[in-house]
């Protein structure tokens, strides 16, 4: 397995489609199960595949995080975008250079709920970066789709023709340590024109007319899903009290311990 260090979390949005649930607390500190969260669920699946080091990029409620992650069983550091309520998560990105130091990184955004074996498919890929797709059939105009040729990545983008277009990022990347300083070069670079809306996959889309080897990493036979709404919400808890997004293994050992999970 490719060694992966570190995982950047990008939990800076306010959720505001999910108050009054998220009134005092980011989205991602929304609870999905008995004593978990988004963001406590996704951190220990990143322990588990062996991350040692936890970057939480915060904005709405970042004192929230913090305290979320007070116990957090690997190192925990933090990056603050105080422009989240104007900006995309391009900005949040960008500001992680610094800590990332050239090292390869998992990125995912703070409201994906995710099968463990989407971190280890990405590990073991090549290029770049290794994008998470849901090849799924059915997509409409807001998931943010690709076209691929074989498994290489040609385009991103929300506008792409969902006929066309191969499946959907999930939203959970691996970016190599050979790529990182580019990827954040070109990062600084949108922000520098001005160019503070866009997503980070527009950035990779600016990235593809360079020569970047994006691979594609087919996830479409695990259950995952994103959390906007209070619909998305019933789903990932209902996901999460199914037992799939984990795997009967994990359930049994939550019902050997009363059927309550901890945060860690």
């Amino acid at each position: 397995m490719i060694e992966t260090p570190v995982a950047i979390l990008l939990v800076a949005g306010v959720g505001s489609r999910l108050r009054p649930l998220t009134d005092d607390r980011p989205k991602a500190l929304v609870e999905v199960a008995p004593g978990e969260t988004i963001l406590g669920r996704a951190v220990r699946l990143l322990v588990a595949a062996g991350v040692s080091e936890i970057l939480a990029v915060t904005g709405y409620r970042k004192d929230a995080v913090e305290a979320a992650l007070a116990g957090c069983p690997v190192k925990a550091t933090f990056r603050h975008n105080e422009a989240y309520d104007r900006t995309q998560n391009s900005v949040s990105l960008a500001i992680c250079e610094d800590a990332v130091a050239g090292r390869s990184f998992f990125k995912l955004d703070g409201d994906v709920l995710f099968r463990p074996e989407v971190l280890s498919r990405l590990a073991i890929r090549g290029g770049s970066i290794a994008v998470a797709v849901d090849q799924r059939a059915g997509l409409g105009a807001e998931e943010m789709k690709v076209l691929v040729e074989g498994d290489r990545i040609r385009a991103f983008g929300k506008g792409l023709d969902p006929a066309t277009s191969a499946g959907e990022s999930i939203g959970i990347e691996r970016v190599d340590a050979s790529f990182a300083p580019r990827l954040f070069r070109a990062l600084h670079d949108a922000g520098r024109r001005g160019d503070t809306g866009l997503y980070y996959e527009d950035v990779y889309q600016e990235l593809l007319g360079e020569g970047l080897d994006a691979r594609l990493v087919d996830v479409t036979d695990l259950p995952w899903t994103e959390v906007d709404t209070p619909e998305d919400l019933a789903r990932a808890r209902a996901l999460c009290e199914s037992g799939v997004l984990d795997g009967e293994s994990h359930q049994v050992a939550i019902r050997e311990r009363g059927g309550e999970r901890s945060e860690w």
